[in-house]
């Protein structure tokens, strides 16, 4: 990136002494520093409160955890578009936290620390271990953490066994506050969690019912990966290198349902809203917004886009997002008269089409089994109950299964990080065509079998799978665009 005078760097101007440890975050990746936790940095600032946050991983990170603190516990995030670039020095981070590098009882007992006001969370959909709307306890993982109670390795057992002890402890309740892509990511939480309580200790389970609020929120930014050119932009910016610092879009929201225990942050002052139903919000960007870039992700990747940027770039891609934001997703939400759907679509669009963010079509593509039922699925279920058509919709799902065979329409290699790659490995081993394509839609744990098992659902998906396939993606799209065939 090229000097420009649209750079600026802002200092935090509150006072950083001040600050107690009010909020531990699980997760602390890309999404968090951009999202959540800045959101708490400028409350701070604007109304001088004094909430800081122990950000803390279960598993990878342990060394970018320790170069903060090294780094005094500030990180920067840049926010950028092709009109310029602002960078803040984010300061409200108190402590890091990792099991491996400070033991199984330090992120615990600080959930029990009497300071202590909310449990922020962004584990991604899987960190949730669900099975459908409630918990899996026969996951792996969830049975290590009843196996060993005090040295949870998941995300919800370490919640659970904090919990656990901040009830010995008799401090009051707290808020649990999912951040994460989930429907409804509250009562996911709420489920998942005394779930894993009721497993443990039924009194403990309506000690957490009683006294802990899980309300939902709906989260949006676009935060791609840290990649070369991010990093060096950032040490342009900076003189130096910042290896938690983050590049993302100018664009933030946030919607919380107005449910708190105990206080948060003047969050609102710093740009969120506290409304009394998420939902709403929550669907039109899971579907509108996820539902697109999932879309582009799997039919981009198998064209070689390998970018947001690069699709948006190409005329065909462009007007396939936008048709279908407008055309088979709007449709199926039921929004405030307040929101204009078609200028949100209109928005996304040019958000998708910032050239400073390289939001790899591949990263997007991650975890696509825990992603698809609530991006795409759940508006394929709504379109077929109205009798609405839905061509390019069937084509993300189609291109999702192209995907996850491991190379692309040129022959490239492209990475399949999933759950379940296992399964989609052994299934495109036994052949391709319409046995492949019958065997994934019988995954009950991707596609719901009262959706699967509509013949109108399965031959839309086995038709857009062999036009991918005999046209490649971009060709599929165009004849889609160009006929109008339905997806019915």
């Amino acid at each position: 990136m090229t000097a420009r005078s649209s750079q600026i760097l802002v200092q935090p101007a509150y006072d950083r002494q001040a600050l107690k440890t009010r909020i531990l975050h699980l997760g602390f990746g890309a999404f968090a520093r951009a999202h959540p936790i800045l959101h708490t940095d400028l409350a701070n600032e604007v109304t001088g409160g004094d909430w800081g946050v122990a950000v803390a991983r279960l598993n990878s990170g342990e060394a970018l955890l320790s170069e903060l603190d090294t780094a005094g516990r500030f990180y920067t995030v840049a926010e950028t578009d092709d009109a310029g670039l602002m960078a803040r020095r984010v300061a409200c981070v108190t402590q890091t936290l990792h099991p491996r590098r400070d033991g199984p009882d330090a992120i615990p007992d600080l959930i029990a620390a009497a300071d202590l006001r909310i449990i922020s969370l962004t584990v991604t959909e899987k960190g949730y271990c669900l099975a459908g709307d409630t918990l899996d306890l026969k996951h792996p993982q969830i049975q290590c953490d009843l196996a060993a109670q005090t040295t949870p390795k998941t995300a919800i057992g370490t919640i659970v066994e904090g919990l656990r002890r901040r009830r010995v402890a008799r401090q009051g309740g707290l808020t649990v506050l999912s951040c994460d892509n989930l429907p409804a990511n509250g009562n996911m939480c709420r489920n998942a969690v005394l779930g894993l309580a009721h497993a443990r200790d039924r009194e403990l389970a309506e000690w957490i019912a009683a006294n802990c609020r899980f309300p939902s929120t709906m989260v949006d930014r676009i935060v791609p990966a840290l990649d070369d050119d991010a990093r060096a932009t950032l040490h342009e910016v900076l003189g130096r290198d910042d290896p938690n610092g983050i590049l993302c879009e100018p664009f933030r929201q946030w919607v919380i349902e107005d449910d708190i225990a105990n206080g948060c942050p003047d969050w609102a002052a710093a740009g969120a809203e506290l409304v009394r139903d998420v939902a709403p919000y929550e669907e039109m960007k899971l579907r509108m917004l996820n539902g697109a870039h999932s879309a582009l992700a799997y039919l981009g990747a198998l064209h070689g886009h390998a970018t947001i940027a690069d699709c948006m770039a190409d005329d065909v891609f462009r007007d396939a997002a936008y048709r279908l934001m407008l055309t088979e997703q709007a449709p199926t939400l039921s929004m405030p008269d307040t929101v204009d759907l078609a200028g949100y679509a209109s928005q996304l669009i040019n958000r998708f089409s910032n050239s400073r963010l390289h939001h790899k079509t591949t990263q997007i593509a991650m975890d696509g089994s825990q992603k698809l039922p609530q991006r795409l699925l759940s508006s394929c279920a709504d379109n077929l109950e109205q009798g609405r058509d839905w061509p390019l919709t069937a084509l993300a799902v189609a291109a999702w299964m192209r995907y996850i065979r491991g190379v692309d329409e040129n022959g490239v290699a492209v990475p399949v990080q999933d759950p379940m790659a296992g399964d989609f490995a052994r299934l495109a081993s036994a052949g391709d065509g319409v046995q492949y394509v019958e065997s994934l839609l019988d995954l009950d744990q991707v596609f719901p079998p009262t959706l699967a098992e509509q013949s109108g659902f399965r031959a839309a998906i086995l038709r857009a799978y062999s036009r991918v396939e005999a046209m490649g993606a971009r060709g599929a799209i165009l004849e889609s665009l160009t006929q109008g065939e339905g997806g019915t």
